[in-house]
Formats: C-alpha cells, sequence, structure tokens
C-alpha cells in the first residue's frame, strides 16, 4: 500500500482525475433518497486523499476556480437581468434577504464561538452549500488585503475555511432537504394540491406521452362547423393537426369545412385524444408522411420580442405544426402549460416540419444545433479581465479592500453571458460547453479543497467541530424560516414556488428533488429558478464581504 501511495505521488494527473472520478461515483450513492452529489463526493473522497499529503498545484486550482465563477456568471447573466427588468425583483428580495439572514446567522454564531473570519467563511459556504462563497473568500484571503489574527497565515487561514466548509457541508446538504420536508408537513401543506392549482389554473391536466393517431370523419355534425369552430372546441395549443382529402394534404384557413371521409391527423398528448377529437369517427392508420417526430431539434430562447410571453401565444402547432415536448431552464425542466412564460436561456424542445422548424430563430432565438462552438476569444479575454478587475482595491477606513477575483470573474460573467442573449454571435458559449467548463472548474476547486482541508480537518474538528455543527444547522433554520414568512409575508409568492425559490436562494439541488417528488410536479422550479441566478450572484459577494468585517 505504502509503495502505490508513493507511486501516486509521481502521477498527479493519474490522481487528479481518479480522485474526480470516484467522487463523482461516490456521490451518486442515495441514503434515505439524498445524494451527496458530484461536489460532496469529490469533497469527501479529497478529504481522504489529503490525509496521505496529496495537493494539487495553486495553478491547477486557481484555473478551475476562474472556469466555474465566469462560467457561474455567463450562465446567471441573461435571467439576472432579464427578471430585473421584469417581475424578478420579487426574486432578488427573497435571495437578498436570505442572504443577509444566513450572512448576519454565521456572523453572530462565529461572534460566540470565537471564529475567524476565514472560518467564519467556511461556516457560511458549508451550511448553505454553497461553493461560490468559499471561492470568493479564499480568493479575497490571496489578495493578501484581509486582515489576519496573530500567528496565522494566508496559507493556514486558506486551510481553516476549507475545513470548516467540508465540516458544515453535509449538514448543509442533509440539513436544507430536511427543514424543507418538514416545514410543510408543519404549515399542513398539501404539496401535490399546491402543484395543481398552480399548473393547471384553467383545468388542464399535466402534460402526457406524445401520440401520433388519425381519424377518419364519418360524423355530418363535424362538417357544419368551421375549421376554426372545431379547433376551438377540440383543439388544443400544444398539439398539430393535418388534413388530407383524396390523397392530398389541405392548408386550411379558419373558414374551411371538413367534409365526410377527410382524414384527420393528429400529434400531441394523450389528453388532447380524450376531449373530443375521436368522436370525429373511426381511427385509421397513421400516415408517415405526416410523422411531425421526423424532425427534432432545441432552439434557445433569445429574442427579446420572445422574452416574457406566454407559450400560446406563438401558436407553434397551429401556425407551424410544432410541437413542444419539454421547456428547460438553467437544467432543469418546466412545468409545460399553455400560459407559461418564457424567460431568456430556455431551451425547448421540439419536434415537427423542417419549414416550421426554419421559422424558430427568428421568432424565438437560435437552435442548438447552429451553436455548437465557443468562442474561445470572448472566453479568455472575459475571464482575463475579470480577474484583472478583481486587483482593483480602495481603502476603508484605513484597511485596503478588494473586489477579489470571484466578484471581477462573477460581473464580467454576467455581462458576457447577457451580451451573448441579445446578441447571439457574440461570446457563444454553449449549454454544453458551459456545463463541463463550470462542472469540471468546480471539481477541480472542490479537489483543492478538500485535499487541503485533509491535512488540518481532524484538528478542527475537535476544536470546534461539534459547535460548528449546531452553528450550520443554526444558519439553516434561521434563514429557511425568517425567507419564508418573508416570502410569504412580504412577498406574497404562492406556497410551493416560494419553497423552491427558498432551494434555489440557498443553492440546493437536491432540496429542489425532493420538494418536485413530492408535490410530483416540476412548479418549484418556477421558484428555483428565479432565485437562483441572483443567489448565485449575491452569495459570491457574501463571501467576500465576510472577510473584512
Amino acid at each position: 500500500m505504502t509503495a502505490f501511495i508513493q507511486f501516486l505521488h509521481g502521477q498527479p494527473v493519474i490522481v487528479l482525475f481518479l480522485l474526480i472520478g470516484c467522487g463523482c461515483a461516490l456521490g451518486r450513492i442515495r441514503i434515505a433518497g439524498i445524494a451527496l452529489g458530484s461536489i460532496g463526493g469529490t469533497l469527501l473522497f479529497a478529504i481522504l486523499l489529503g490525509r496521505y499529503g496529496f495537493a494539487i498545484s495553486a495553478g491547477a486550482q486557481a484555473v478551475g476556480f476562474a472556469l466555474f465563477i465566469f462560467s457561474v456568471g455567463y450562465q446567471a447573466g441573461p435571467e439576472f437581468v432579464a427578471m430585473l427588468k421584469s417581475q424578478g425583483l420579487r426574486y432578488l428580495a427573497l435571495a437578498l434577504f436570505v442572504a443577509v439572514v444566513a450572512f448576519l446567522t454565521a456572523r453572530i454564531a462565529g461572534l460566540l464561538l470565537g471564529l475567524t473570519s476565514a472560518e467564519n467563511a467556511g461556516l457560511l459556504a458549508g451550511a448553505l452549500t454553497s461553493t461560490p462563497t468559499l471561492a470568493a473568500a479564499q480568493t479575497a484571503l490571496g489578495t493578501g488585503t484581509v486582515p489576519l489574527p496573530a500567528g496565522w497565515t494566508v496559507q493556514s487561514a486558506m486551510v481553516a475555511a476549507g475545513s470548516c466548509y467540508a465540516i458544515t457541508y453535509l449538514v448543509g446538504t442533509v440539513g436544507i432537504v430536511a427543514v424543507l420536508s418538514v416545514l410543510p408537513k408543519i404549515l399542513g401543506l398539501d404539496l401535490e394540491a399546491e402543484a395543481r392549482r398552480l399548473a393547471e389554473p384553467d383545468g388542464q391536466e399535466a402534460a402526457e406521452p406524445l401520440q401520433a393517431r388519425a381519424y377518419q370523419v364519418a360524423k355530418a355534425e363535424f362538417c357544419r362547423q368551421t375549421v376554426g369552430e372545431l379547433a376551438a372546441q377540440l383543439w388544443d395549443d400544444l398539439s398539430t393537426v393535418w388534413v388530407r382529402r383524396d390523397s392530398a394534404w389541405l392548408k386550411f384557413t379558419a373558414d374551411d369545412r371538413l367534409r365526410i371521409g377527410d382524414e384527420v391527423h393528429a400529434y400531441g398528448y394523450a389528453k388532447f385524444f380524450r376531449d373530443g377529437i375521436e368522436r370525429i369517427g373511426p381511427e385509421i392508420r397513421f400516415r408517415r408522411e405526416a410523422e411531425t417526430a421526423a424532425a427534432w431539434t432545441r432552439v434557445v430562447v433569445a429574442q427579446p420580442s420572445a422574452v416574457g410571453k406566454p407559450l400560446h401565444e406563438f401558436m407553434l402547432a397551429k401556425r407551424y405544426g410544432l410541437v413542444v415536448y419539454t421547456i428547460n431552464r438553467q437544467g432543469h425542466g418546466l412545468p409545460l402549460t399553455r400560459d407559461l412564460k418564457l424567460a431568456r436561456g430556455d431551451v425547448m424542445t421540439v419536434a415537427g416540419p423542417a419549414w416550421g422548424i426554419r421559422a424558430l430563430p427568428e421568432m424565438l432565438g437560435p437552435l442548438e444545433s447552429d451553436a455548437v462552438e465557443t468562442d474561445m476569444a470572448s472566453l479568455s479575454f472575459g475571464i482575463a479581465l475579470g480577474a484583472a478587475i478583481g486587483l482593483l482595491s480602495l481603502t476603508v477606513a484605513g484597511i485596503p479592500v478588494s473586489l477579489g477575483m470571484a466578484v471581477g470573474l462573477l460581473m464580467v460573467g454576467v455581462a458576457v453571458g447577457w451580451l451573448n442573449n441579445a446578441r447571439p454571435t457574440v461570446g457563444n458559449v454553449p449549454a454544453a460547453a458551459r456545463w463541463v467548463l463550470m462542472e469540471l472548474g468546480l471539481l477541480l476547486f472542490i479537489a483543492g479543497v478538500g485535499l487541503g482541508a485533509g491535512a488540518g480537518i481532524v484538528k478542527t474538528f475537535l476544536q470546534a467541530g461539534p459547535a460548528l455543527l449546531l452553528a450550520a444547522v443554526l444558519v439553516i433554520l434561521v434563514s429557511v424560516s425568517l425567507g419564508y414568512a418573508f416570502g410569504r409575508k412580504v412577498l406574497k409568492i404562492e406556497p410551493l414556488i416560494l419553497l423552491g425559490a427558498l432551494s434555489g436562494a440557498m443553492t440546493s439541488a437536491p432540496a429542489l428533488g425532493l420538494l418536485t417528488a413530492q408535490a410530483k410536479s416540476s412548479v418549484p422550479v418556477l421558484g428555483y429558478t428565479g432565485t437562483y441566478a441572483f443567489a448565485s450572484i449575491t452569495l459570491t459577494i457574501a463571501g467576500t464581504l465576510i472577510m473584512y468585517l
């Protein structure tokens, strides 16, 4: 075993990617329905290796950090700006409120426990499972402008911050999930009923699997009404219908009428075929030439004219023969209803004919297949500019205060992300590439944190471990309870959406997963995506501020 460890000490590439691979695999293991995720798994595995003296170079960790924070800003930018212009002020207020409450609670707990600012930052970051908070705190330490207690060095402060983060991260992961699981029971909320009420205000059922079916017109009553009248009664806004007469496909206007013997071919959700269209006549074989699923594509919502509009206004099914299959926002599926309002950066999966797909870029935004190349110049210059801005400092009360590289990268990332949505030809980083950059960068940074904390985590735990765990629980309880009260009483946010928003404000994807499972609906995602973009920014700034206060 000793010889094997010595061999690995000379193979940094093998060690790093084994660490990440094993950490991600560990993070997939579910206990009581909760998984640590890639971050928690990598952190734990890195702590273990850190006990054997393994380390990551400062340069590799810094590159990972830069890729991660810039990508966070890039992803948050479009929605951050768009929501500030619309109803997003409520979500900004909630994210800011939760961040301030958590900051003050952690600060008070730190004073009572005698924690340094670095340890306090680790407590705040771990309790909220917010890696950007820790990253910002450690980069602020790296500037050399943060006042340190006597006998402390920048390196020892970084290790202390990482150790406190590692100790409280598990509490944060499980604690947020537990609190948001118990809170609805305390409040007497039926999450399933809330989801049905919010997702189906006009009696619509949740989306079901897509089907392709055809009928032959056999009843005269369906020929006396115009196509427009039939559409108002039988058609929905998410399904598409074609008519075949005498071996030819017809393009109907609202004033035309069906004839006995016409073939009506439809493609849509199962509910559509139970709402009356089956009464039009006997079911026949669906002809392959009408198959709209022959062409699938993804379109990224970027056109300013599309942002904020409900889905039904685009009449994708009726005008273009397109069926919307899924809509994802920040990687999370949204409830598919006719009144869902689109936001910048939403990724819509559609099926339909080529002529309908060709209309999408002008109406909604670029097709994902047309945007596969990353603008490396914008990415590189953006990261360089963000790092340079982070070097700027000013003197407050005789103490030099620096923005820190985290805040600088975040600011530039937000700007480039917003600019790309406004002008898709500028600064393009496709979603898949962005995910790889953000995830790999994050795991590189976390690997460095865990390896660095491995040597000092036992000492930190023996000195203040139990008290740190209690402090983390306190941060979670106070933030969630006051955040829920503020969201309901002041902001008037619906309970289920508010619970999702609190998950986003505390950057807890596991909590969101639990809520969607309990509600059997993706409605909580609307709240989560509303606050997550703001929380990514406010909690990064909090990580810098806590080092100076």
